[in-house]
């Protein structure tokens, strides 16, 4: 298994939670605005302490070496883009090799030279997957999925999530028909 939680909890900011997700899965922690999403995902990468519980990620149960196998996509508050930088120049600031085959591969191919500002917020996350697989993290978590998008772009996405060919752990609102793990918080 890449993400075994056991009774996992930040107290007072989401219950106990356990989830198992294998390597190439798609685990969904579905729930309203307040109900701890964030903060999952944030302990699940490592990010933040969990007050219950334990966590192995990748083989790993430290908190540092959680981080390193897991990358964050765009999570509001956290990896916020700098919205005076073009696409290419986030890339860049993040590695010196090529990336246009990242970019081809979350759907932003031709948009080196687009400023943040001009993205809408599905191409916002798209750049966010992109920096994410920058690292060539085992895991990814990506935040706030469906905030502000159509259903036909949600379902664009998750499934963009789907082929990454990594373990990747989405929050959303409404959850998708698709998933191979679901985590409902309330």
């Amino acid at each position: 298994m890449m993400i075994v939680a056991e009774g996992l909890a930040i107290e007072g900011v989401y219950p106990e939670v356990s989830l198992k997700a294998g390597a190439g899965t798609l685990t969904v922690v579905a729930g309203s605005a307040g109900s701890g999403r964030t903060s999952l995902l944030l302990t699940l990468a490592g990010r933040m302490k969990p007050t219950k519980g334990a966590l192995n990620v990748a083989g790993h149960a430290g908190r540092r070496a959680i981080r390193k196998a897991v990358a964050l996509a765009l999570i509001d508050g956290v990896t916020d883009l700098d919205r005076s930088l073009t696409v290419g120049e986030h890339l860049r600031e993040r590695r010196r090799r090529p990336y246009q085959e990242i970019l081809e591969r979350v759907g932003l191919a031709g948009q080196e030279r687009t400023l943040v500002r001009e993205l809408d917020r599905e191409q916002r996350v798209r750049l966010g997957l992109a920096l994410a697989l920058l690292d060539e993290p085992e895991v990814i978590v990506a935040d706030n999925v469906d905030a502000g998008l159509p259903a036909d772009r949600q379902q664009a996405l998750w499934n963009l999530l789907r082929s990454l060919g990594r373990t990747v752990v989405a929050s959303c609102v409404t959850p998708p028909a698709r998933y191979d793990e679901l985590v409902e918080l309330s």
